[in-house]
């Protein structure tokens, strides 16, 4: 049994999260599911309204998650995605041992409107390929991606792409692609999002907007719009 503090001022549901933190920082590995809720209250002597108090401290924190009908599992610690000048997808993630893949979801010629002409220095009204790509990270949802390709900067050519990573498509096209600038931001997610990435919807997602010139012309040839699962991602960025 776990000795909670009943006189002091912090909230038993709180005191229940910290424990149950520690035990996850000390014995549980991500994918663990924890004790049954009635397990936890009779080891806190608490009703199971309190214990639910607690564990939803810590699916606030992105440390576990509730799965209908099976319990309550820990989640992955966030993955230390660096972002650079000419930093990739695939080879960031290579680089810190894990695995990953890249699905098109969607692909469409669209008219150039508002912030995505501006970016990619375009008119409106011009013609502009639209993908959306589904990324993830050791075969779980990791961020979703919006590529806007003006297509008289790129020709025809950019519409045979299919899937793996876009920036190795584009050197094959014979582009340097160079990250000019990204910003990050952080929102609740869409409805559409959140059920491709198959997160809990009161987290947030990072939304980083990018736009990536080729090295040789020195024109925009891609503004993106990525949308990462908070709890599972950390950004860092160095475009020096």
């Amino acid at each position: 049994m776990s000795m909670l503090d009943r006189k002091q001022g912090k909230p038993i549901f709180r005191q229940i999260a910290e424990t149950l933190q520690q035990d996850i920082q000390q014995h549980y590995q991500s994918g663990d599911c924890l004790p049954s809720e009635q397990e936890l209250a009779d080891r806190f002597s608490v009703n199971r309204h309190t214990l639910r108090r607690g564990i939803d401290e810590l699916v606030t924190l992105g440390l576990v998650e509730r799965v209908h009908g099976k319990g309550v599992f820990v989640l992955d610690a966030p993955v230390d995605y660096a972002i650079g000048k000419h930093s990739r997808f695939t080879e960031n993630l290579e680089a810190l041992g894990k695995t990953s893949d890249s699905r098109l979801l969607r692909k469409l010629e669209i008219k150039a409107k508002g912030n995505v002409a501006k970016l990619l220095q375009i008119a409106e009204g011009d013609a502009v390929l639209w993908l959306e790509t589904l990324r993830k990270v050791d075969g779980k949802p990791f961020c979703l991606i919006s590529h806007y390709l003006p297509l008289a900067r790129l020709g025809d050519g950019i519409k045979d792409y299919l899937d793996g990573s876009l920036h190795t498509f584009f050197k094959q096209m014979g582009l340097a692609p160079v990250r000019l600038g990204s910003t990050v931001s952080a929102s609740l997610p869409l409805d559409e999002d959140g059920l491709l990435l198959s997160m809990p919807r009161h987290l947030p997602v990072l939304r980083i907007k990018t736009v990536n010139i080729d090295a040789k012309s020195r024109l925009p040839i891609e503004y993106s719009l990525a949308r990462f699962r908070a709890d599972r991602a950390q950004i860092s960025i160095n475009l020096e």
